[in-house]
């Protein structure tokens, strides 16, 4: 008698993407635009967010959502910050899924915001594999980590629609090469847009903002 095998991963999936589906849908009539954002711990994330919402907060009624293992610093951090947040604890997962995100939307009331960020769990393997329902997928890789990323976790950089490239003002103490990580990830993806920035001093956020601004636009269209 041979094994029965049973793919429960695809019906999983299947169900994790329609309602991914639906809240993407649910977003659009609400006209909040929500950002996935991944990167690895020590990326500069929460930095990344505290400038961008520095620069947009005149503009946009933002709000953050923090997910983490555990803890609840990087909440606390924004709301030292004045930023409207919620901490929501994975359970152990390590990324958001479309379930928990909605649960999340929901009891945040994130109708209210014009802008809402994701903020998931740090890592480049888990959040590139579940769709959340967010409006567009974002990356940030640093220059501490190396330009040999793509390469070793293609999928973060096929799903996203921007990678930021922080810490650019490391240069000096890094070697890291900006043609081959822009080949490589336009290899992967074509249509991302890269922004090379330091979420420390500022430099290239014109760039990064202005995508921002006009994916907003063009969602509330």
């Amino acid at each position: 008698m041979g094994v029965r095998v049973i793919d429960v991963h695809q019906s999983v999936y299947a169900a994790n993407d329609e309602l991914a589906k639906d809240t993407r849908a649910q977003l659009k009539k609400d006209k909040t635009f929500m950002v996935n954002l991944m990167a690895s711990p020590g990326a500069g994330k929460t930095t990344t967010l505290l400038r961008t919402i520095e620069e947009l907060k005149g503009i946009y009624k933002i709000g953050i959502m923090e997910a983490d293992i555990a803890a609840t610093v990087d909440a606390e951090r924004m709301q030292a910050a004045g930023v409207d947040s919620i901490q929501v604890h994975t359970g152990g997962e390590c990324a958001m899924d479309a379930q928990m995100t909605r649960q999340a939307m929901i009891e945040f009331d994130t109708a209210q915001y014009d802008l809402l960020f994701l903020e998931n769990v740090g890592n480049l393997v888990c959040p590139a594999e579940t769709d959340t329902g967010a409006s567009k997928k974002v990356a940030i890789l640093s220059y501490p980590e190396g330009d040999d990323k793509p390469l070793k976790y293609p999928l973060m950089f096929e799903v996203c629609d921007a990678v930021l490239i922080n810490k650019i003002d490391t240069r000096d103490y890094f070697p890291f090469d900006d043609a081959a990580v822009v080949e490589r990830i336009h290899k992967l993806n074509p249509n991302s847009r890269i922004f090379f920035v330091s979420a420390r001093t500022g430099e290239g956020f014109d760039g990064w903002i202005s995508w921002l601004k006009k994916n907003i636009e063009e969602w509330n269209a």
